[in-house]
């Protein structure tokens, strides 16, 4: 009850007792049997005049016959307000006879009347139940053990009641002086009690105490702990009014209008919403730190204003924790055959790739609990790293999530932000976990080697503990703050070059590489993968538009050098929409793709192989090169003019590249006379290395026998033969060393037709990863020394002192070895080496 009604009614209870008390009626006699009135929420006490409001039928019918006759009943409150139609266990055993002064009928069904409290009556036996209540019943009067307490107490009731009054300015002043007229102990608790804020139970307990001096005490302490809580009001209502800000005035009035709600029966949008919330977080199953985290901001929620910053952050918060997946999870596909026809429908080759995800899902339908792997597909652009991802999770029936880490440079992306700072969210990985759905995804990890570095962090290095299996069980994002278990996501990181990636993040992945296609593969991917999709999704159909092998390989070779598919698919669509242009016009008859159309759809050729042009002169030798997109050749320019002996080197190489140039110079200088090469030739001319095309960043080692061969192709004047292709580090020595990308290298030598690949020999034990269908045609020359390049490599040997010997150069059981020209000379050298082993022989026995 609010503080202006119980003013009112306090004014108006005591105003109505003592005019009824002044007006001198005699006192009514109570019979020994009255119909009872029930009451839901309130109990009336002897000396009370209430109005009370009557809608049920069996209350109006006992109203009306009452009033007819001598207009008394029996008022009885019941022990639960819910019920609708009570019976003689629903109601208190003690109620109040009263008089009926007057009805009025408010509308059709309802009515109300005004009763008066006569005296305590005890209910002894009901007689009647229809169509309404009676009951025996007897007049209890009151008991007075001590009337001098009584007295004192009476004095405490006055003095706490004017207490009351002057809290309560809404009151009337006549309300103090009514109550100061009443002199009857039991009168004034029983008026006092009547309006006093207390509960059903209290105010029957305080009606059920017979005896004077205890009732006065509980009506007293009733009294004042209403004194405490309206001096309590009336403080923080002097400490609001004297410190309110702008926001507390907005609260306030927030409250305020709340209040006018709850009394117009209308629905709070805020406390919704928390009900909603706090039913969501019910309902998610959190784990024990997540859901003690959720019911802690719930609880903040509810003390905070709505309007606040921070109630927004809060809510937000408890929300992501109700949407994460923590317990749910999909079902794996075991049956390996059906995962091998997957695999096989979406890619063509990548057979060590397809083995490794057929052991996994062995090895997880013996053992469930297994950690997820966490793979890294290495290869150039094109070659089917990204959707080969989304076919592992197809063929293991497991959703597919794909965050693209090119360009990250903040380690917030991968750990999110607290939520300290405006706007704060989770990072990358929990944003995934939410979209998903599962706990349980195929997590690809795109593009892992382009991530970045800036003073706001290392995302790379964030990123050890998600790739971690011993730690990824507890996953801790920052905005988040509860661990998050990512072991049974199967992670897969893509990489075009896995020298960018940091040594601690690489040890964490299993790596598998993804060579660059073959023309043959390139052929099997186009006809049975890029044809039907482009085909489709031009609106053309095989009855529309026909494009047949050799058509494809003429794309493949002419108009794309890639590692991948992504061009090939570009000029296929190309043709298609070509096709398209002519069905959209009104043409009906089916089109075959002719080879010397591709001229007039796809332009001039943008590639043919130059490789016999190039190296037709003097001072060029073919290289190999590993590069983001796949392997490469490289043609290695050198030519001289006269000087001083400088070297010129050009094509915006490294450092590292421009080191191995003058380590190739300087071996050709410190074995000038075994080439035939006059000192005079460093001292009078320049010379000038060039590696095309000028635009493109190079560096590395590689390329270091390949510029050696050009420096003494142009010094010798011996052209380097046209179909042959080198790689490898060089020394001061002439030792050759080992190099990396030899896969890359050797299919990109395949693309463009070399015949013959000079590789260092340690680089042999490479060759076994490559199929052996990529390398069918190509002769390997393996050397560890300089000299067997370029024995390899050089249409005839070095000039020698005097006349020049041709030789011819055979590969026989992986050797090299030199048969000479003419039988006499071949004589006389086997002759020449027989006379100086006997004269060492000789030399020894004398010894």
């Amino acid at each position: 009850m609010s503080e202006k009604k119980l003013a009112r009614e306090l004014g108006s209870n005591l105003e109505r007792a003592l005019a009824k008390a002044g007006d001198g009626d005699e006192m009514m006699v109570i019979p020994d049997e009255l119909p009872i009135l029930t009451l839901r929420n309130t109990v009336l006490f002897p000396g009370s005049i209430v109005p009370l409001g009557i809608g049920r039928p069996k209350t109006v019918r006992l109203v009306e016959e009452s009033i007819k006759e001598n207009g008394l009943v029996a008022v009885v409150a019941q022990r639960d307000a819910d019920v609708d139609d009570p019976t003689p266990g629903d109601l208190y055993e003690l109620g109040c006879a009263a008089r009926l002064i007057k009805l009025v009928k408010a509308s059709k069904d309802n009515f109300s009347v005004v009763v008066q409290g006569l005296s305590r009556v005890q209910l002894l036996e009901y007689t009647q139940s229809l169509p309404y209540m009676k009951a025996k019943l007897a007049a209890v009067d009151d008991e007075v053990s001590s009337p001098v307490e009584a007295e004192a107490l009476t004095m405490s009731l006055r003095k706490t009641a004017r207490e009351v009054l002057r809290l309560i300015p809404e009151l009337p002043p006549s309300a103090a002086e009514l109550l100061e007229r009443v002199d009857d102990a039991g009168v004034l608790s029983d008026l006092i009690a009547s309006n006093v804020e207390a509960t059903v139970e209290e105010k029957q307990s305080v009606l059920e105490t017979v005896e004077l001096v205890a009732r006065m005490r509980r009506v007293l302490e009733l009294l004042s702990r209403q004194l405490e809580v309206l001096k309590l009001s009336n403080k923080i209502s002097s400490q609001v009014k004297g410190e309110m800000s702008k926001t507390q005035r907005e609260y306030y009035l927030r409250q305020q209008l709340k209040a006018i709600k709850e009394e117009l029966g209308e629905s709070d949008d805020a406390e919704d919403e928390l009900a909603d919330l706090e039913a969501r977080v019910n309902e998610s199953e959190l784990p024990e730190d997540a859901d003690k985290a959720a019911r802690k901001e719930l609880r903040r929620l509810r003390n905070m204003n709505p309007s606040q910053a921070e109630y927004t952050v809060a809510r937000t918060y408890v929300e992501w924790l109700c949407d994460l997946p923590w317990n749910t999870t999909s079902v794996d596909k075991i049956d390996l055959k059906e995962v091998r026809d997957i695999l096989d429908a979406d890619h063509y080759g990548l057979d060590k790739v397809k083995k490794r995800i057929v052991e996994f899902l062995a090895v997880r339908k013996l053992k469930s609990d297994m950690k997820g792997p966490i793979l890294c597909f290495a290869g150039p652009p094109g070659t089917g790293k990204t959707s080969l991802g989304n076919s592992i999770a197809r063929a293991m029936g497991r959703e597919f999530v794909r965050v693209a880490m090119g360009g990250v440079r903040d380690e917030a992306e991968i750990r999110g932000h607290r939520r300290t700072y405006v706007g704060s969210m989770p990072g990358r990985i929990v944003q995934s976990m939410k979209k998903c759905g599962t706990k349980n995804p195929v997590f690809l990890l795109d593009e892992v080697d382009k991530l970045a570095s800036d003073f706001r962090g290392d995302p790379a290095a964030a990123l050890l503990e998600v790739l971690d299996p011993e730690q990824n069980h507890s996953f801790s994002d920052h905005y988040i703050d509860v661990s998050f278990d990512l072991s049974k996501c199967f992670f897969i990181a893509t990489a075009n070059m896995l020298d960018q990636i940091p040594a601690p993040l690489r040890d964490r992945m299993e790596i598998l590489d993804l060579p660059g296609y073959t023309q043959e593969e390139k052929l099997e991917i186009a006809r049975g993968h890029l044809l039907p999709k482009a085909l489709d999704e031009n609106g053309l159909t095989e009855s529309k538009c026909s494009i047949q092998d050799k058509v494809i390989k003429s794309i493949i070779s002419s108009y794309t050098r890639e590692a991948g598919v992504r061009n090939l698919k570009r000029e296929i669509s190309s043709v298609c929409r070509n096709v398209a242009v002519g069905f959209a016009e009104g043409k009906s008859k089916k089109r075959t793709i002719a080879v010397k159309e591709l001229d007039d759809i796809l332009g001039p050729e943008k590639f043919f192989n130059e490789m016999a042009q190039r190296t037709d002169v003097t001072g060029v030798a073919t290289g190999l090169a590993w590069t983001a997109v796949g392997g490469d050749i490289l043609f290695i320019e050198a030519t001289k003019m006269p000087g001083k002996g400088a070297l010129s080197l050009t094509g915006k190489l490294g450092d590292v590249m421009k080191e191995s140039a003058q380590a190739a110079m300087s071996y050709v200088r410190a074995k000038a006379k075994d080439f035939n090469i006059e000192d005079s030739v460093f001292k009078e001319n320049d010379i000038h290395i060039h590696v095309p095309a000028g635009a493109i960043p190079k560096d590395g080692p590689s390329a270091g026998v390949t510029m050696c061969a050009a420096i003494i192709s142009l010094l010798t004047g011996v052209k380097v033969r046209a179909d042959v292709a080198m790689t490898g580090e060089i020394t001061l020595r002439g030792n050759v060393l080992a190099v990396g990308g030899i896969k890359e290298k050797v299919l990109a030598a395949k693309r463009a037709g070399v015949k013959k690949i000079i590789l260092p020999i340690r680089c042999k034990k490479d060759l076994v990863e490559i199929p052996k269908a990529n390398i069918r045609g190509i002769d390997f020359v393996f050397v560890d020394k300089i000299d067997q390049v370029l024995k390899a490599a050089l249409i005839q040997g070095p000039k020698g002192k005097g006349k020049a010997k041709k030789k011819a150069i055979s590969k026989k059981n992986g050797a090299l070895k030199v048969a000479p020209v003419k039988k006499k000379a071949a004589k006389k050298k086997a002759s020449t080496k027989k006379k100086v082993a006997k004269k060492k022989v000789t030399r020894r026995s004398r010894a």
